[in-house]
């Protein structure tokens, strides 16, 4: 299991163990409230209908006292352990309860003259641990939550523990079970999720591979019209990548700068055959002329997505620490980081390789260059990074040709660009 797997099974069963956690307890207390109602509606709907039966509601009735005690003592020892039916006025008519009933008869709060006009019902849980449960009725002889009450009936349930447990129980179940299905979902998601991100990678690394292949073959392109070889920008891309990770430079801001270097002279493809081949010296003109190729460079790579970020590079290599150089005389920090590593790293290879024009120069001649320009070209702080490490790029990159210089920088785009 690779490590993107792994943390994404933390993070799944994480989730799910959190799910779990909240939906468990949610299901127990939903479940046990629903088994709670439906005792206590089953409860009132008897109730109900055992008072409709003795017709205990009228006042006018001259033995409306013994509908009500029957009724009562049919009650009480039934669904009920206290049963007790008031008149429409909220006069006790009858009373009867249980052993059990009188035993917690003492302990329940009692109320005023009953007057509502709703059923409702309450949960006592009684010090010495019994559970009670408390049922108030309005009694209607029509029907119509309208018509006059007639009476009220009040019912109290001390539960059984069988039946506690059987309520506990069903709450208990539904609760696993949500507990359950949380996990169960997080199992399935798993396979979803690393399988959606396998795809998602292959894609984005087919993306990103035609996007270095075509930064490759556009690199190199403009090295044939220039050197007739691509080593070089090989070469300065790999020096720069490695001055940049000792300077901490990470993730797309190392991208940009690898694809800024491999393409800093892409502009010199809109200068003409006849300055850009010229074998000796341009004129002023001439040279005004080539100094545009980074004007040209920034049209090219502006706007054509990921590549935006080499414009650092592309419109800032000409750019000298002191303000001396072009095409926009920045200096000292105005110039992009990205355009200051470069520098060092274009400068170093250009005087450390083999020309048409020119032999390569000796590690020591080259660096004396470099340093004696540090302050002027150079930014003294990128110079100090890179002089610890220069000789071992030096001998690194001594006669290395072209598919060498490629391979090296290879390594460095397949670590910065996860390929």
């Amino acid at each position: 299991m690779n490590s993107f797997n792994r943390l994404t099974a933390v993070r799944i069963a994480t989730v799910s163990l959190l799910l779990a956690a909240v939906a468990s307890p949610v299901a127990w207390f939903v479940a046990r409230e629903n088994a709670e109602e439906s005792t206590v509606l089953l409860a009132m709907e008897e109730s109900q209908r055992l008072v409709r039966h003795f017709a205990v509601f009228s006042m006018h009735q001259p033995d409306a006292v013994a509908h009500a005690t029957r009724a009562a003592g049919t009650i009480a020892g039934g669904l009920f352990d206290i049963a007790e039916i008031y008149d429409g006025k909220g006069e006790r008519l009858a009373e009867a309860m249980t052993a059990d009933g009188a035993l917690v008869e003492g302990i329940i709060p009692h109320h005023a003259r009953p007057a509502y006009s709703a059923a409702s019902y309450e949960s006592l849980k009684l010090p010495d641990g019994r559970w009670v449960m408390r049922v108030f009725i309005p009694l209607r002889m029509a029907e119509g939550s309208q018509s006059p009450i007639d009476g009220y009936f009040e019912g109290v349930r001390v539960v059984p523990d069988w039946q506690r447990q059987q309520m506990l129980g069903s709450a208990l179940s539904a609760a696993l079970m949500a507990g359950l299905a949380a996990l169960l979902c997080g199992a399935a998601i798993y396979p979803v999720v690393v399988r959606l991100s396998a795809d998602n990678k292959r894609k984005a690394r087919e993306v990103l591979d035609s996007h270095i292949s075509m930064m490759d073959a556009l690199g190199r392109a403009i090295a044939k019209r220039d050197s007739d070889t691509g080593a070089h920008n090989y070469r300065v891309a790999w020096v720069a990548a490695n001055i940049a990770e000792k300077m901490g430079i990470r993730d797309s801001a190392m991208q940009s700068l690898i694809a800024g270097s491999f393409l800093h002279d892409v502009g010199k493809i809109g200068i003409p055959d006849g300055i850009l081949l010229k074998p000796g010296k341009l004129d002023d003109e001439e040279f005004g002329i080539m100094r545009t190729h980074v004007s040209q460079g920034e049209e090219i790579v502006t706007g054509m997505g990921w590549l935006d970020g080499a414009n650092a590079v592309v419109a800032g290599h000409h750019e000298k620490w002191d303000g001396s150089g072009y095409p926009r005389q920045r200096k000292g920090q105005e110039i992009p980081l990205a355009a200051r590593i470069f520098a060092v790293a274009d400068v170093f290879d250009a005087l450390c390789s083999r020309r048409p024009y020119k032999e390569p120069m000796g590690f020591d001649v080259a660096m004396r260059i470099l340093e004696k320009d540090t302050g002027s070209h150079f930014d003294p702080a990128v110079m100090a990074v890179f002089q610890p490490m220069a000789r071992e790029i030096f001998d690194r990159l001594a006669e290395c040709d072209e598919d060498a210089a490629r391979h090296l920088l290879e390594d460095r785009v397949r670590q910065h660009f996860a390929l």
